[in-house]
């Protein structure tokens, strides 16, 4: 959206206390807060601030938001057969993740006041000095925990804010923020000020969640509605660079092919810490730009709109971090193939780079954080050496695969610093990251097909 001229801003929500320290809180996960936090927001944009206003009180609602959640179950995935992860029996999880990813410890099984309590005193932690005491709360039902236990739990809990002096300003008890049959419930703080105060008051009117009372047009007003966004023009590429469009979307078709048969081991490796839907996210992703890449063909795009359509796609279907990063991925890399003529092996190589940076500036992460830049960055720079020394595109795209594969493998042997999975970084040592694990598999498929599209 940026390099289309649209000012947008990315806010990651850090409420999740069990997912890293008060002094680090920009690794914290986001996890129910996410409710808050988009409240505040959505109520600021409502009221007319721009853009700059809103993301400096959404970015205030986010560091004064800290949540905690338990289990006592894990969550199905759809099309699985058992749940991402069990609890034993008479026992509870703590610090669970947004995606039903597993708990950081597990402890006995307690009676409702004692759950209650272990809910709130993480939170009581982070409170702020000098706080006046005036809190939004929201009890959080995960999907399949009876209303009739929320209200038990938050009988317990109203009577501990009290003691502790604070108010509750228009709590939300229900399931709002919910993995697929998970038994278990958290519990978000957001300390509150004026403006955030009114902000959280505000009424709301959303397909899930509502609040207060939302004014009603007068009987024969017409609302105006905004302007349904337009399908990109597609403007003609050269004849070269529409034939260069063509290989790329049958490339992203032999992609999906792959990561469609590789979905249930994908979804497997990152289950080991993380929500298990990586398989899940990487086939509807790859799924959506395989597709678009041929719409865009038909439409005479040339590579670089196909490449950077197709991008757009993945991020939209994909869904989760994975897709918003290989989204940026291709469409930067499909800026430096432009629709001019056919793009050669040193384009493509810097292609590779401009992707490898905008994974870098979206994400953040850097090689030895267990994530698929431990794959990419040796990817990128084997291409590129390979190609400076004269080797041509689909023998070097298969050295830089196998470079790839080999990085992707050794990240079993390391632990996660960044994403969802770095609260459960010993659980994943020994396993290789499943991000890294997908892009070797890309890399090694596009290689097979340059260099022989018969047995690709």
């Amino acid at each position: 959206m940026q390099a289309e001229g649209i000012d947008t801003r990315i806010l990651a929500v850090t409420d999740d206390v069990a997912s890293a320290s008060r002094d680090e809180p920009a690794k914290r996960r986001g996890v129910a807060g996410d409710l808050l936090v988009f409240k505040i927001a959505g109520a600021a944009a409502e009221a007319g601030l721009d853009l700059d206003a809103v993301e400096a009180v959404a970015l205030r609602a986010n560091r004064a938001t800290v949540s905690f959640g338990l289990a006592f179950d894990g969550c199905t995935l759809p099309g699985q057969s058992g749940p991402l992860f069990t609890v034993e029996k008479g026992h509870v999880a703590l610090g669970l993740g947004i995606h039903g990813e597993p708990g950081i410890r597990t402890e006995q099984l307690v009676p409702a006041a004692d759950l209650a309590r272990m809910l709130l005193q993480p939170l009581l932690a982070e409170r702020p000095a000098g706080h006046g005491g005036r809190v939004a709360v929201v009890l959080n039902g995960l999907g399949r925990t009876k209303y009739e236990e929320l209200y038990v739990l938050w009988h317990h809990l109203s009577g501990m804010l009290a003691a502790e002096g604070l108010t509750p300003v228009e709590p939300e008890v229900g399931e709002f923020v919910t993995s697929l049959d998970m038994a278990g419930c958290s519990l978000s703080l957001l300390w509150l000020d004026a403006e955030l105060e009114a902000l959280w008051r505000a009424p709301a009117d959303a397909p899930a969640f509502r609040k207060g009372a939302v004014p009603v047009a007068a009987p024969g007003a017409v609302r105006k509605l905004a302007p349904a966004l337009a399908a990109p023009q597609i403007v003609a590429g050269s004849a070269a660079s529409q034939a260069a469009g063509l290989c790329v979307a049958g490339l992203l078709s032999r992609v999906a092919t792959a990561l469609a048969e590789a979905e249930e081991e994908l979804g497997r490796i990152d289950a080991q810490a993380g929500d298990g839907d990586h398989g899940q996210g990487m086939a509807r992703g790859s799924a959506a730009a395989a597709a678009a890449a041929a719409g865009a063909v038909a439409d005479g795009a040339g590579a670089g709109t196909v490449l950077a359509l197709a991008g757009d796609a993945w991020a939209d279907r994909a869904g989760g971090t994975s897709g918003a990063l290989w989204g940026v991925a291709l469409r930067a890399w499909g800026q430096a193939l432009a629709d001019a003529e056919t793009p050669d092996a040193t384009t493509v190589a810097q292609g590779a780079r401009d992707a490898l940076a905008a994974i870098v500036r979206l994400g953040g992460a850097q090689p030895g954080d267990k994530t698929l830049v431990d794959a990419l960055v040796p990817f990128v720079e084997g291409l590129g050496n390979r190609v400076a020394g004269g080797q041509p595109l689909p023998h070097a795209w298969q050295g830089a695969a196998e470079d790839a594969t080999a990085a992707a493998d050794a990240t079993a042997a390391l632990v996660p610093r960044l994403g969802r999975a770095r609260p459960l970084a010993e659980r994943s040592l020994g396993h290789p990251d499943a991000g890294a694990i997908s892009l070797a598999l890309c890399a090694r498929v596009v290689g097979a097909a340059l260099t022989d599209p018969d047995r690709a």
